[in-house]
C-alpha cells in the first residue's frame, strides 16, 4: 500500500475516533466531581440543605459532588466565582433570592448579575421569614407595633443580616407599606441578630422560624407577620392579609449555572436535581427545620426570579424617592 493510501486512511481513523470520543464524553457527563458552590459559611440555613442535597446528587449522579463554601458579599461573591467558571456544568451555585436582590440593590459594584450570567436550573426549597418580638413585649399584633412605630419615628430598631439582601428589603416593603420610620440594624448572621432581640438590643428580628422556633414554642419570641402563609403558624398573618398592598419578598433557594453550560449536562443535572428535591426521606428531614420542599422547573424558576427582580429593581427606586 501506498504511504498516500496510509496516511488517508490513518487520518480517516484519529478523525472517526475524535467525533466518537467527543459522543462519548457527552453521553458519560459526569465522568468527574462537580463543585457545588454555596456562597454562605458553613452552617447557615444555606448550606445546611445545600450539603443535604449534595449527598442526595452523589448518589443519583455517581459521582460526588463536592460543597464549596464561598461566602462573601451578601451571597454575590459566591455567585460571581461560579458565573465565571467554565461553563461545562462540573461548577454549579446553590444558593438563597439574595443574589437577586444584592444586583437589584446595587449593580454598579454587584459584578454578577444572576439573571444574565447564570442559568437558573430550578427552585429546590423555601423557607418562611418572620417578623418576631420579644414575648414580653406589649405588641401582640403587627398593627399594634405599626402603630408604635408611627408613634417613636426612627427609634425602632429592627435587625436584618445586611444592606442588600432579602432582610434588608423586607425592612423597606414594611416601611414602604406602613410608612413608618424604623432604624435597620445589619448583623453578618441570623444567630447575633436573634441574640440582639434576646438580650433586648433591637426591638424586633427578621428571620427564619427555623431559628427561632424553640423561643417561640417557649414564649420568649412572639411571632407578628410572616412572608408567606405556613399553615402551622394560623396566627402569623402576612402583610396583604393585613390590607396591605404587597407581601414580604420571599426566601427560596435553587441552582443555577454559568450561562451557557452544555445541554447534555443540563439535561443530566435537572432531572437530578428535581429527583433529589422531592425525595421522600429529605423532604421530611427538611420539614423538621421548617423548609418547605418548592420544587419549581427551570421555566418556572427563571420566571419568579426575574420577577422577583424587578419587584426588588422597583422597591430600590423607591428607596430612592423617599430618601
Amino acid at each position: 500500500m501506498k504511504k498516500r493510501d496510509l496516511f488517508f486512511w490513518g487520518f480517516l481513523v484519529l478523525t472517526l475516533l475524535s467525533f466518537s470520543g467527543v459522543s462519548l464524553q457527552a453521553q458519560t457527563y459526569p465522568d468527574h466531581p462537580i463543585q457545588l458552590v454555596i456562597p454562605m459559611t458553613p452552617g447557615d440555613m444555606t448550606d445546611l440543605t445545600g450539603r443535604a442535597l449534595a449527598s442526595e446528587l452523589t448518589k443519583l449522579l455517581k459521582t460526588s459532588v463536592i460543597p464549596i463554601n464561598k461566602a462573601g458579599a451578601g451571597a454575590s461573591m459566591g455567585a460571581d466565582f461560579v458565573a465565571k467558571a467554565r461553563k461545562d456544568g462540573y461548577t454549579i451555585l446553590y444558593a438563597n433570592s439574595n443574589i437577586y436582590y444584592a444586583h437589584a440593590m446595587d449593580p454598579e459594584n454587584v459584578s454578577c448579575n444572576p439573571l444574565q450570567d447564570l442559568d437558573a436550573l430550578c427552585l429546590a426549597v423555601s423557607l418562611p421569614i418572620i417578623v418576631v418580638v420579644q414575648g414580653e413585649s406589649p405588641w401582640k399584633t403587627m398593627q399594634e407595633f405599626v402603630d408604635h412605630m408611627k408613634q417613636n419615628p426612627g427609634k425602632v430598631r429592627v435587625s436584618t443580616t445586611g444592606v442588600g439582601g432579602v432582610g434588608h428589603f423586607n425592612h423597606e416593603v414594611i416601611r414602604l407599606e406602613t410608612k413608618t420610620d424604623s432604624t435597620m440594624i445589619p448583623y453578618k448572621g441570623a444567630s447575633p441578630a436573634l441574640t440582639a432581640l434576646l438580650g433586648g438590643h433591637i426591638e424586633a428580628a427578621f428571620v427564619a422560624y427555623a431559628m427561632v422556633y424553640p423561643h417561640y414554642e417557649s414564649g420568649k419570641l412572639r411571632g407578628i407577620l410572616a412572608d408567606q402563609k405556613v399553615a402551622a403558624l394560623p396566627d402569623i398573618p402576612t402583610l396583604t392579609q393585613l390590607g396591605y398592598k404587597q407581601d414580604l419578598p420571599p426566601t427560596y433557594f435553587g441552582f443555577a449555572a454559568p450561562a451557557g453550560i452544555p445541554e447534555e449536562a443540563r439535561k443530566v443535572l435537572v432531572p437530578a436535581i428535581e429527583k433529589a428535591s422531592r425525595n421522600p426521606e429529605l423532604a421530611e428531614k427538611l420539614k423538621k427545620i421548617w423548609f418547605i420542599p418548592d420544587y419549581k422547573s427551570p421555566a418556572e424558576f427563571k420566571q419568579l426570579v426575574t420577577r422577583d427582580y424587578e419587584n426588588a429593581c422597583a422597591i430600590v427606586k423607591k428607596m430612592e424617592v423617599s430618601k
